[in-house]
């Protein structure tokens, strides 16, 4: 299956914690290209699991925000944001948060792009419409965690329809 020429200026910017969202923003950057930035806070997160899921428990109940190390000049230049992240509690993580609050996304159109463990979108795609009302949210991808090193055709099924929705 192959993918025409995706006409718009692309960014993919993800968050990743254990990996596995990295790996499909790679992938999807292997497909269409543009530009690739992963979502960083100047704090790390714990690399163990139970404190990580304690820890963005506690952040996502207080609305918190992590302080972010990316930083991207000039966003409006874009016009497809393939946004991923891993589902934290049913939400986006705290730092897709803070990045979304950040900028401004009103006129930017956002891919979503999910990893999980057994909780599929739930309520993630909901929370990004919330925080950007005013950009235009396409269908999202969910990939569970152990599918992401066989989610190629996922994927290039999602990209296709997203590229005929863009023409």
């Amino acid at each position: 299956m192959s993918i025409d020429s995706f006409k718009e200026k692309i960014l993919i910017i993800f968050f990743s914690h254990s990996g596995n969202t990295r790996k499909i923003a790679k992938q999807i950057y292997a497909i269409i290209g543009g530009d690739l930035i992963e979502i960083e806070t100047t704090d790390k997160y714990p690399a163990d699991h139970s404190e990580i899921l304690e820890k963005a428990r506690k952040e996502i109940a207080a609305g918190y925000r992590p302080a972010l190390k990316t930083k991207i000049e000039n966003i409006s230049k874009y016009d497809l944001l393939f946004l991923g992240y891993p589902n934290w509690w049913g939400t986006i993580p705290t730092p897709v948060s803070a990045f979304l609050g950040e900028y401004d996304l009103s006129r930017i159109t956002i891919a979503p792009f999910c990893t999980h463990g057994t909780g599929g979108l739930a309520g993630t795609v909901e929370a990004l419409k919330k925080q950007c009302p005013d950009s235009k949210v396409l269908n999202a991808l969910g990939i569970r965690n152990i599918r992401v090193d066989e989610a190629e055709s996922d994927i290039l099924k999602w990209l296709s329809h997203i590229n005929e929705f863009m023409k």
